[in-house]
């Protein structure tokens, strides 16, 4: 096995059965082998989520303004409050995943427009959930928060950090 880290896709694939029933099992079945192993960080920026979910040819909803998978993505992110550190940043993942989280508005020429306060609340709790979480794994993750924070708009002082 090469130490380099091969980007390979972990894909989590979920049914409208399973979003309307809270079933997390498609993300329990990739995820807690991955506790167990403790190998969390070698799947970093690599998860992507393919969700089916049927929907009427005149309904205009984007995936994330339907209630069913926001409240599974909720239940999920309770459950995994890590998991933005897995998903594929460069294919979108984190902002989707956000999208499911926090209130936005869609506009069709701007894309998502998230709600500013929401949004800021989503970060700072994501950066002390995601900053405690790599301390008790004995990592430095500062520079990863950092990476995630201005992804998704915000720039974070390296003098907030200290605080932490």
């Amino acid at each position: 096995m090469s130490s380099g880290h091969s980007a390979m896709t972990i894909a989590i694939a979920v049914n409208a059965d399973q979003l309307h029933t809270l079933d997390l099992s498609p993300a329990r079945s990739v995820l807690d082998p991955l506790v167990q192993k403790g190998d969390l960080l070698a799947c970093e920026q690599q998860l992507q989520f393919q969700i089916d979910f049927p929907r009427e040819p005149e309904d205009p909803r984007e995936l994330s303004e339907i209630p069913e998978i926001r409240l599974w993505f909720v239940r999920l992110d309770a459950t995994y409050p890590w998991l933005p550190l897995l998903l594929d940043w460069k294919a979108g993942e984190l902002a989707r995943y956000a999208a499911m989280l926090v209130p936005h508005q869609f506009h069709p020429r701007d894309g998502i427009q998230f709600n500013p306060e929401a949004l800021e609340i989503f970060v700072m709790s994501k950066v002390f959930v995601l900053g405690q979480w790599l301390k008790t794994q004995g990592i430095a993750g500062n520079s990863r928060l950092k990476s995630m924070t201005q992804l998704l708009g915000y720039e974070i002082d390296d003098a907030f950090f200290e605080l932490l």
